[in-house]
């Protein structure tokens, strides 16, 4: 099959979840025989028309510019482009700067391309948007809905949101991450900590990502082990967080991006910290879990349709203090051995490729080898 991935920030990954799914998919499709298309923003680092065999089509943004309200031009540059070309699916990363250009290229109305649209989080509730801007968003949100011909949810959260809210079938095809399989306790050193004697948290410092209770509980707590923050603090959030909480028990690393240290860095913990709220499966939720974390997770239904009773729950900074106090009795091997099998029979990458394939072969059947 022909087929666009638009919608990102682009490939190879220096962003975020999006462009990581991108990668990983595109350059496995391409490994099963697909002809497979990237669409990347101009100022994108990476210069080649080809990347691990997935063709690179490079079109303006201004973001550099206007920022955020850019990416509304991007996608309908991308999508108008692409609608163009003799590709079999057009799969859109993504659905609020993409929303409008569905309106004014009417692809309710096509019949090929089949055009697919990842629904991702829940937009709106992101505390980065100003009051009017979520506003917006959701009407973005409704307008996505009712004009894009299929749409896929990666968290069955979402996929009920969607049916509830605008009674409407999605496709539920979760995101992945492959099982970690060796560690380096020799970065642990570097960090100036001792294996199962500390906490972890990495995450964008957002608001909605629950920091604040997780470090507040963590202070509040009578265990004296460091709490180690991952994530770019160079935001009014992330400035804040740093200035107010900072002390010998609350560190803060900034981004780490090696990923066999940063894989490593969380498999030692005691325990892992997701504070993510705003739906969706979160990538680093997964990536805790192929990394035989223990895990402590905000409770919403987009979190426990991943871990299930494999993981403990917080609601406040209160649960949290208690967690931590009590972690000696309720951490669990068990839990770390069955998220870990649930990365190898139903998140691991290979699946989720094969579960892509089988779902553009169902909309686009002529194609399907015999």
């Amino acid at each position: 099959m022909k087929i666009a991935i638009l919608g990102t920030k682009g490939i190879p990954n220096n962003y975020g979840g999006f462009e990581q799914f991108t990668e990983f998919i595109s350059v496995r499709l391409v490994e099963r025989g697909h002809s497979i298309t990237v669409y990347n923003p101009h100022y994108h680092d990476f210069k080649g028309n080809d990347f691990n065999g997935v063709k690179i089509v490079r079109k303006y943004s201004p973001e550099k510019l206007i920022g955020g309200a850019a990416n509304i031009i991007f996608d309908y540059l991308c999508l108008k482009d692409a609608l163009k070309k003799d590709f079999d699916i057009i799969y859109e990363a993504g659905y609020h700067s993409v929303a409008l250009s569905y309106k004014w290229l009417r692809v309710i109305k096509r019949k090929r391309p089949i055009i697919l649209t990842n629904m991702d989080g829940l937009e709106w509730k992101r505390s980065k948007w100003s009051k009017m801007a979520r506003q917006i968003i959701r009407k973005l949100e409704k307008i996505a809905v009712a004009e894009s011909p299929y749409l896929i949810s990666d968290n069955l959260g979402i996929q009920k949101y969607l049916e509830d809210k605008f009674k409407a079938k999605s496709f539920f095809i979760p995101y992945g991450a492959d099982p970690i399989e060796q560690f380096d306790t020799s970065c642990l050193t570097e960090y100036e900590v001792k294996e199962k004697k500390y906490f972890i948290l990495v995450a964008r410092l957002e608001p909605e990502n629950n920091i604040e209770p997780i470090i507040e509980g963590h202070v509040l707590s009578k265990l004296k082990f460091p709490l180690l923050i991952v994530g770019n603090y160079n935001t009014a959030f992330g400035k804040y967080l740093k200035e107010t909480y900072e002390n010998p028990y609350v560190r803060f690393l900034g981004g780490i991006y090696n990923k066999v240290q940063l894989d490593s860095i969380r498999h030692y913990s005691i325990a892992y910290f997701h504070g993510h709220s705003v739906g969706g499966t979160n990538p680093s939720l997964l990536e805790a879990m192929a990394s035989q974390c223990f895990i402590i997770a905000h409770k919403n239904p987009f979190n426990e349709s991943i871990l299930g009773n494999s993981g403990l729950y917080f609601d406040d900074k209160n649960d949290v203090k208690k967690i931590i106090e009590n972690i000696g009795s309720e951490r669990s091997e068990a839990m770390i051995k069955e998220n870990l099998n649930k990365i190898i029979e139903l998140y691991n990458w290979d699946a989720i490729v094969a579960q892509h394939e089988n779902l553009f072969y169902s909309l686009v059947p002529n194609e399907r080898p015999e």
